[in-house]
């Protein structure tokens, strides 16, 4: 073992066991042993990511691990039969449970059924880090290596099982006698839970010094004081080693039960044995790859340990047990009474997950869509540099041991804010709470820490004092100061309200979606199908649904199938519905008003006349009154609202968002209005001499976009016709595009392409200039941004395309590769950042311009060239002229002829050999007319 970065780490321990047990015995054994473990584990190529359960320390390291290592495949320590239920989470509010149910069972014990599995996930734990990342991440997989729940009981010899809460292989059955209302720890059921991270002493006595040691009464409390708070703003190579120390000593330290020590090293053998079918299946480069699970079985001993370890395990098929799977609801008193950890240890642990993410600006992954995750604002920390690959490890577990502990200095500011807010608490539950219990409970949380040994106040010991200081004598509510201090640290309460009690929105709602015939009280999602062909009275269903989607948050009702768009209405929809779980949505919505209809329209009022309302949003409330609402009246009186928010704005950035919305609201009332109302008229007038007095200056302004000023060229050129027939000049945008004198490569050429739209310049004249920039060395690395000007121009000059096509053919053609190479990744990355959504119109011109066929391209020129036309061949001098097909074939005529009533016969010519327009030669009165009206003034 010489060599390894752990060599003078066994050193010292191996003089401590010398001097403490006065030679080599079991305990120099075991300490060199946890060494060992840590260098097999830190030493695999494949790394190995050990967690806790519900720990916000690993899932903190874990969001760093992933943004600076981002894993192309994450091994994840979870049933692997669950993986299709896992992109449902981002349909759900955690915590939720994913659960795997089998009623119907085919070999097992017939009074073992039901059988359940639930795997609770929280948003402060390492494994929702991990999918959310995998799930949301391009090209990630995640590959769930654990036994399947089938082999979950088949492992199991229920006969043989003991009281012990603590099932093996970190599985528990709800006792249900945790404190906590009987609903919320019932929430799980009599289902076997299966954790990643099972890390408590197995060894009673272990357990028991550690906490007699350390002053606590639960193992929840030492692990938050001695492991959670000194790991959270460790490194991650720290952070690994600690853990898989941890992992090794509790597992080393275990008693010798037969059965729980099998379940665990077959659940290593089984999940080393998939990572590695997956490898060779995939071909995938270990260094590529994540393995989370739990620290105890990281610092595994077993042979198949390992990318490179034995294959001599063989998993054993499935039972013919059908199993169904789905997410159900979960809470924090449920997982706590399910795996035996201390009331509010899981509540206590979200606070300290959202106190790391303030404190160290990491930016978590929450799955996209999630329902009830919180969204923090703060910039995230940049990346730490990964080392090299292959590069050896540094022992970092020495010095974490020798160092002292850090002493977190007294928040007093926060220690103030739970006194304030537990006194307040209490006194809504019936508590004769004063503020000088608020002092009380401040100060006796100082002395409790400093009996304790600590400088700062755990949660645990604001808890004790909080019951010393209030509890008194008895407990007035239901619940008592223990359980108000968790529901304050962030413990969740699931309720529900009776119908009779909701307000009358909310019972209004109910009734209007009684034809679905759904329960909609209930929590969880509901599927509703509405064929509105079928059942016409299912169109007020779809209008209600449709207003709670703008009303209530995200995931309450979700449309599958169908849309709502201006001059569109969808004859068939599908809902996903959740409205019991957001029945505190909808209760609060119900305070506002007295009906939907009446909350929107002040919801929209409110919006639209806000201090910073802007143009856009104001258009976007007059879209969503047309839509929801129906009427002209307030969506009148809003345009007149976005008419007076326009003229006051002084800067351009919501202009693509105003030519979006106007240009919807355009064709919708063009389509389905006789005439437009006078708003839009006022507005579109408005706009064109606001945005032709802001065009100079946006284009000098650096903080402007090109895809803004492309925007209020859109506007300008998009609504020209209506604009100038409503009174607008010309005049004055001519005059703002030539007072225009932009320094940035993009905006120059949206003034050029803005330019050939007002005909000041020709389409050759712009081409000439694209000659000289790429003629010119010093342009040709900016070449790209005149690209992404061009680009954005289509916008309000899309007839511009296939100049733009042969601007970039030309680049590519005249380019050598030296210049070529380098500049390319600047000409993707720009166009891809800058002008996404145009990119189709100059795809869609390039394949109408270029050959459909890779044969046909050598022999192809470009129609910009300017290729000469053939010449066409002259009629023979003798030819002769005039209509000679008409006098062949005379029937079409005469049936013309006979059509119009005239009888007179075909008139001979005067002579064969006539040439000229007789006609007009007799009737010279049109030609002078034109010729007078073409006369230059």
């Amino acid at each position: 073992m010489t060599g390894t970065p752990f060599t003078a780490l066994r050193g010292q321990l191996h003089e401590a066991a010398t001097e403490f047990a006065g030679g080599e015995d079991a305990l120099e054994g075991i300490l060199l042993g946890l060494v060992d473990d840590v260098d097999r584990a830190v030493a695999e190529p494949l790394e190995i990511f050990p967690v806790c359960h519900h720990s916000p320390a690993s899932a903190l390291a874990m969001a760093r691990r992933l943004r600076e290592k981002q894993p192309k495949v994450v091994y994840l320590e979870l049933c692997e039969d669950m993986t299709p239920l896992l992109t449902e989470l981002r349909n759900c509010r955690l915590p939720v449970a994913v659960q795997a149910f089998a009623s119907d069972i085919d070999g097992f014990p017939p009074d073992w059924a039901p059988l359940s599995v639930v795997a609770p996930i929280t948003e402060a734990s390492a494994e929702y880090q991990a999918i959310a990342y995998a799930l949301d991440t391009p090209g990630v997989e995640l590959v769930l290596v654990d036994r399947s729940s089938d082999h979950v009981f088949q492992w199991d010899a229920r006969h043989e099982r003991t009281d012990d809460p603590a099932r093996e292989d970190g599985t528990g059955a709800g006792s249900g006698t945790a404190t906590g209302t009987e609903a919320e720890t019932a929430l799980h059921g009599e289902a076997v839970g299966v954790e990643i991270g099972d890390l408590r002493p197995r060894f009673a006595e272990l357990e028991e010094h550690l906490l007699r040691h350390g002053k606590v009464r639960h193992w929840s409390e030492w692990w938050h004081q001695y492991v959670e708070v000194p790991l959270g703003d460790s490194d991650h190579d720290t952070y690994r080693q600690v853990m898989f120390l941890i992992g090794s000593l509790f597992r080393r330290l275990a008693p010798g039960d037969g059965d729980r020590v099998r379940v665990d090293e077959d659940r290593e053998r089984y999940m080393w044995t998939r990572m590695r079918e997956h490898l060779a299946a995939t071909g995938t480069d270990p260094a590529d790859c994540l393995y989370v699970c739990g620290a105890f079985h990281a610092a595994s001993r077993v042979d198949e340990f390992g990318v490179h370890g034995g294959d001599g395990f063989e998993i054993t098929p499935r039972t013919a047990t059908t199993w169904q799977y789905g997410l159900i609801p979960s809470s924090n008193a449920a997982i706590e009474a399910q795996f035996g950890l201390a009331s509010g240890s899981v509540s206590i642990a979200a606070t300290q997950w959202t106190k790391n993410l303030k404190r160290t600006r990491v930016k978590p992954y929450r799955l996209a869509g999630q329902a009830g995750t919180e969204r923090t604002a703060k910039k995230a920390l940049p990346p730490t540099v990964l080392p090299a690959a292959g590069a050896p490890a540094e022992d970092r577990l020495s010095g974490f041991l020798q160092k002292p502990p850090v002493l977190d200095t007294l928040d007093e500011t926060e220690l103030l804010g739970w006194s304030v807010d537990i006194v307040r608490a209490a006194r809504r539950n019936g508590y004769l709470a004063s503020t000088a219990d608020a002092i009380a409970v401040f100060e006796t949380s100082i002395l409790l820490a400093g009996m304790r040994d600590r400088a700062k106040p755990t949660p645990y010991d604001f808890q004790d004092a909080a019951v010393t200081c209030i509890e008194k004598d008895r407990v007035p509510g239901r619940r008592d100061v223990r359980r108000l201090v968790e529901i304050m640290m962030g413990g969740d309460r699931i309720g529900q309200v009776g119908y009779e009690a909701l307000p009358p929105l909310a019972r209004d709602v109910h009734d209007r979606l009684a034809p679905l015939e759904l329960n909609l009280q209930q929590r969880g999602v509901r599927r509703a199908l509405l064929d509105m062909t079928s059942r016409p009275e299912l169109r007020a269903c779809s209008d209600v649904l449709w207003m709670l989607r703008r009303l209530l948050p995200h995931g309450a009702a979700r449309p599958v199938m169908g849309e709502r768009r201006l001059g569109e209405r969808s004859i068939q929809e599908s809902w996903d519905l959740a409205l019991g779980t957001h029945q505190r949505a909808l209760i609060e919505l119900g305070y506002e008003g007295v009906s939907l209809e009446q909350v929107l329209e002040q919801r929209l009022r409110r919006t639209a006349y806000g201090p910073r309302a802007t143009t856009a949003e104001v258009l976007a409330a007059v879209e969503d009154a047309t839509l929801y609402l129906g009427g002209r009246r307030l969506a009148e009186e809003l345009g007149t609202r976005a008419l007076d928010v326009l003229a006051g704005e002084r800067t351009v950035d919501g202009a693509p968002e105003v030519l979006r919305r106007v240009r919807g609201l355009l064709a919708y009332y063009r389509t389905s209005e006789p005439v437009l109302p006078p708003w839009i008229e006022s507005f579109v007038r408005t706009g064109y001499a606001h945005y032709c007095t802001l065009l100079p200056t946006a284009f000098r302004d650096e903080d402007a976009t090109v895809g803004q000023v492309a925007a209020m060229l859109g506007f300008l050129f998009g609504m020209e016709s209506l604009a100038l027939s409503l009174g607008c000049d010309r005049t004055q945008l001519e005059l703002a595009v030539a007072q225009a004198h932009p320094n940035d490569p993009a905006k120059t050429a949206l003034l050029w392409a803005a330019r050939v739209q007002l005909g000041t310049l020709s389409r050759g004249e712009l081409r000439a200039r694209c000659d000289e920039l790429l003629a010119n060395p010093l342009v040709v690395p900016s070449y790209p941004r005149y690209l992404s000007g061009f680009v954005h121009a289509l916008e309000p000059v899309p007839a511009l395309a296939d100049v733009v096509v042969e601007a970039v053919s030309n680049a590519f053609g005249r380019l050598p590769d030296a210049v070529l190479l380098p500049w390319l990744p600047v000409l993707i990355t720009t166009l891809r950042s800058n002008a996404a959504e145009l990119a189709p119109l100059l795809i869609r011109e390039a394949g109408r311009i270029f050959p459909a066929r890779l044969a046909a391209l050598d022999a192809w020129v470009p129609p910009w060239h300017g290729q000469p036309a053939a010449p066409r061949a002259l009629p023979a001098a003798g030819a002769a002229h005039g209509a000679a097909l008409l006098a062949a074939h005379p029937a079409t005529c005469d049936a013309l002829a006979e059509l119009l009533g005239r009888t007179e016969g075909w008139t001979e010519a005067e002579s064969s050999a006539g040439t000229g327009a007789a006609l007009l030669a007799r009737h010279p009165a049109t030609a002078e007319a034109l010729a007078t009206l073409l006369a230059p003034r």
